[in-house]
């Protein structure tokens, strides 16, 4: 059965958990238009409040993409996870905005998939008892970008970030330290990695770590490294060798950094 709630400015509706995947449609306006996610809610709620995990999905995918691909859900079944689904957006690779995307900085677009953040995060208090000290976000690509716009602009809200497969671009002069893992791929063709180390590199200098990472893992396909920082703001290497893709473990690996990060 539909579940609706009215409050000011958008309507929230939660349908029937999503087959085989304990996941629930969720609907909500913001602006006057349409934004939709999946969502996945623990049946047992911790005394602090469910952390919150937000997932965005690479240019011209959509929310069951990032649902496969990070599986967040499955790794931390204690954690409220969003996957939400973007809209129409002009990209150098589909300049028309033929399909579905992400603002990449603070000030796009009329800062749309911040509003549409900044409600679906209202509503999930409203709805649910949440931990306000550990809520995080991640994204692929174009969702990468989006998760750093998302720390430049609500880094207040945020307790970690993991962007994928992306840069930091313009963001970076916004942003203040806070615990980052950023996945790369050796082999992307869309996100170079070089461009992709150099924004690593930046966040590293940002968030005062050491120079030196300690090995988390050192398989043959995927290195894992961890930055310690004398502030508490460390930082994750994760490179594959892979293309412009997630890996299997990436899920696991991010839920292995979010649970050891949360606000003071």
């Amino acid at each position: 059965m539909l579940r609706t709630v009215f409050i000011v400015g958008c309507l929230y509706a939660a349908a029937h958990p999503v087959a085989g995947a304990e996941l629930t449609h969720l609907t909500i306006q913001v602006d006057g238009r349409q934004r939709t996610a999946l969502a996945y809610f623990p049946e047992t709620v911790q005394p602090s409040g469910s952390p919150v995990v937000f997932v965005f999905h690479g240019h011209g995918g959509s929310a069951q993409n990032v649902v496969k691909g990070f599986a967040i859900h499955e790794h931390w079944p204690e954690a409220i996870c969003v996957y939400l689904q973007g809209i129409p957006t002009p990209s150098n690779l589909d300049p028309e905005g033929k399909q579905s995307g992400w603002q990449r900085a603070e000030g796009e677009l009329g800062d749309r998939d911040l509003k549409f953040f900044d409600a679906l995060l209202a509503q999930t208090r409203m709805q649910h008892k949440i931990d306000d000290r550990r809520i995080y976000a991640t994204g692929f690509s174009n969702g990468g970008f989006f998760t750093y716009a998302l720390w430049a602009a609500r880094g207040d809200v945020l307790a970690a970030v993991a962007p994928c497969a992306c840069v930091a671009g313009d963001n970076l002069k916004s942003l203040k330290p806070k615990p980052c893992l950023h996945l790369a791929g050796k082999k992307d063709e869309i996100i170079a990695l070089e461009f992709q180390l150099k924004t690593m590199a930046a966040i590293r200098r940002l968030n005062g770590c050491d120079e030196t990472g300690q090995p988390w893992n050192r398989g043959p396909r995927i290195v894992v490294t961890f930055y310690p920082s004398p502030s508490g703001t460390p930082f994750v290497s994760v490179i594959h060798i892979g293309g412009h893709i997630l890996p299997r473990s990436t899920g696991a690996w991010i839920v292995r950094f979010f649970k050891e990060q949360s606000k003071p």
